[in-house]
């Protein structure tokens, strides 16, 4: 009898996952800010998690912008994105949770840590190890209606979960591409910004708009910082255990 119940649990758990993933939502909503934090995107947190979630493949608002009609007229589109934060006298820990309309978890995270001491960097990686989680689940938007049927599998009988990343292809000419400098990144319009690829196509850097002319907050799988124009030329500019470091950008808009 025990064996039986056993396998309608493990039905109906695996049921309930495959009717309600992350592959259900199109959009992600972020606040402005976190509530436990005291300050609009303090620490830059509120923007790198939107990088970090748009370089997942999803369309990311801020809660504080105009929503698209889809969003606005249905909150239940979107998923939001909450951070739960545990901080310790040697460490710091961010939780990410991606939530429906309703308040269910769609989504949780490992607990990200880091042991840094500055505040902001400390942060940021914990934030960075979280996303860790997200990384690791395939993300194809589905629209409503047309999810697949899912097999009904045992965890024994399960396939390993490959995590794969879908980039738009490079619109652009043979030429165009040949007569372009080695390393030469193609900006692509984002809601909020840009993304930048290069030609295998892979993203390399997510750009944020700010009030400034060619100043944007930038982020990519292992920093975050600024990419601005100076003396006519882009540069990647962002702190490494503690160095400053500006690269320099080939960017094609």
């Amino acid at each position: 009898m025990k064996k039986y119940i056993l396998i309608l649990l493990l039905f109906v758990s695996f049921s309930v996952y495959s009717q309600n993933t992350i592959n259900n939502y199109k959009y992600a909503v972020v606040p402005e800010r976190f509530t436990f934090l005291k300050e609009v995107d303090q620490y830059s947190l509120n923007s790198l998690t939107k990088a970090l979630l748009q370089n997942k493949g999803f369309t990311v608002y801020f809660d504080n912008n105009e929503l698209p009609s889809d969003i606005a007229n249905n909150k239940c589109q979107a998923l939001n994105a909450e951070l739960l934060e545990k901080s310790g006298m040697f460490s710091t820990s961010i939780t990410l949770l991606l939530k429906d309309c309703k308040g269910n978890v769609v989504f949780k995270s490992k607990e990200g840590k880091s042991r840094e001491k500055d505040f902001s960097t400390a942060y940021n990686a914990a934030l960075r190890d979280a996303f860790t989680s997200l990384d690791q689940i395939p993300y194809t938007y589905v629209e409503p209606g047309n999810q697949p049927v899912q097999p009904i599998v045992t965890p024994a009988a399960a396939a390993p979960i490959v995590a794969t990343t879908t980039v738009a292809p490079v619109v652009t000419s043979t030429e165009a591409v040949t007569n372009q400098p080695a390393g030469t990144l193609y900006a692509q319009a984002t809601a909020n910004g840009y993304q930048l690829i290069d030609t295998t196509p892979k993203v390399i850097l997510t750009l944020l708009k700010t009030s400034a002319a060619d100043y944007f907050i930038a982020a990519n799988t292992t920093a975050n910082g600024i990419v601005l124009k100076r003396d006519g030329n882009w540069f990647f500019e962002y702190y490494k255990d503690g160095k400053f470091i500006s690269e320099k950008l080939v960017i094609k808009f």
